[in-house]
């Protein structure tokens, strides 16, 4: 029987301990990580790595998540990767502008649990016919 691929996630965080426990719930759930605490890392590992998922703070140093996410977006790789946005901004001027830019989702960090995120990027991934 074929082994299962396992999914690359880049996670992009710049809280040590956030991204930490990011990083082990993926790894616990089969996920191969990539992790990035600034959006110039992120950009490059992204390029690097081409991940299968992106999930993207919004509030980094260097270089912020909005802006990340426009690089990615001017690349012929990076438009197609699905981000997942999890931040603590929510007001309704960065929800749009997010959108603007095509994130696949905005999840806002004090209203979904780790469990909620797994979900979210496994319906994701099975959306573009990448589940496994």
């Amino acid at each position: 029987m074929p082994k299962k691929k396992k999914h690359t996630i880049l996670i992009v965080e710049d809280h040590d301990a956030l991204q930490d426990i990011l990083h082990t719930k993926f790894t616990e759930e089969g996920f191969d990580v990539v992790s990035a605490t600034d959006g110039q890392e992120a950009l490059t590992k992204a390029m690097e790595h081409h991940p299968d998922m992106i999930i993207l703070d919004l509030l980094m140093p260097k270089i912020d998540g909005r802006q990340v996410l426009q690089k990615l977006r001017a690349d012929s790789w990076g438009k197609l990767v699905p981000v997942i946005v999890y931040t603590n901004v929510s007001e309704a001027e960065g929800v749009d502008e997010v959108y603007r830019n095509q994130s696949y989702d905005y999840m806002v960090k004090a209203n979904h649990s780790l469990a909620d995120v797994v979900t979210r990027v496994r319906q994701r991934l099975a959306m573009r016919g990448l589940a496994g």
